[in-house]
């Protein structure tokens, strides 16, 4: 079963304090570059693996998607979800994405963002994922960079030069990564771009966008502070098609 760090009290209101929880998706400063991925909302039937709050269903719903159905684990955050989600043609479900069983054929879209490196057998999602969509259909996702990932003792330390940098040890060494991120004892998964890329290959996908994510100028320009990322990838965003 998936780790659901997200109903833990002190994890939970953590999360709600940072910026993405707050503001949405206008928060995540990856959405952009995220949504340019995206296909025409316009009558399609919309999927979001790890959905949340809600935030992108919603969206989704608002530009045009007849139809979206948003799955989490948490019970905490599916509560704020559909309090805040007053459309009837957007539900929410909750279950495990480890062993959730989904409708083969149904969605023109899947979306998740920041679900998948929180998954042990991911293989088991992505075939679910490729089943669960219309010929044509997409599969647009955001994950943790295994350059963020790798690490045993992620974080920035100084380099002898005078300026910071990233490690990446342990990367080819696959498997979950216990962090301190809003709460003690964070499981991540951590894998290499090859083991992404060549699951999604497996599994039926043709691979159409990988992207190193890293702030733009014009964002840069409002948010200096996001001036670190440009130093190293924290997202790995992927477009891909059945």
């Amino acid at each position: 079963m998936t780790q659901n760090i997200y109903d833990h009290e002190d994890f939970f209101q953590g999360y709600s304090q940072l910026n993405r929880s707050i503001h949405g998706l206008d928060g995540a400063p990856e959405w952009a570059a995220l949504q340019s991925l995206l296909p025409d909302m316009k009558g399609i039937e919309v999927l979001d693996l790890g959905c949340g709050f809600g935030w992108f269903c919603r969206w989704a719903k608002e530009h045009g998607a007849i139809s979206v159905l948003g799955i989490d684990v948490s019970a905490k955050m599916l509560a704020r979800a559909k309090d805040e989600t007053k459309d009837p043609q957007i539900s929410y479900l909750r279950a495990d994405l480890e062993t959730i069983e989904l409708e083969r054929e149904r969605y023109d879209l899947v979306y998740s963002s920041l679900a998948f490196h929180y998954i042990e057998n991911i293989e088991r999602l992505l075939k679910q994922a490729y089943d669960s969509l219309k010929a044509g259909g997409r599969l647009v996702c955001s994950i943790e960079h295994p350059i963020y990932t790798a690490s045993q003792g992620a974080g920035w330390i100084p380099h002898p030069n005078g300026f910071r940098t990233w490690p990446v040890d342990h990367y080819q060494f696959e498997g979950p990564r216990t962090t301190n991120w809003l709460a003690e004892g964070v499981i991540k998964q951590h894998r290499t771009i090859g083991t992404y890329l060549n699951l999604l290959i497996r599994v039926g996908f043709t691979i159409t966008h990988v992207e190193d994510w890293g702030p733009a100028d014009e964002q840069l320009a409002v948010h200096p502070e996001w001036e670190e990322e440009s130093h190293r990838p924290m997202f790995l965003l992927i477009s891909a098609t059945r």
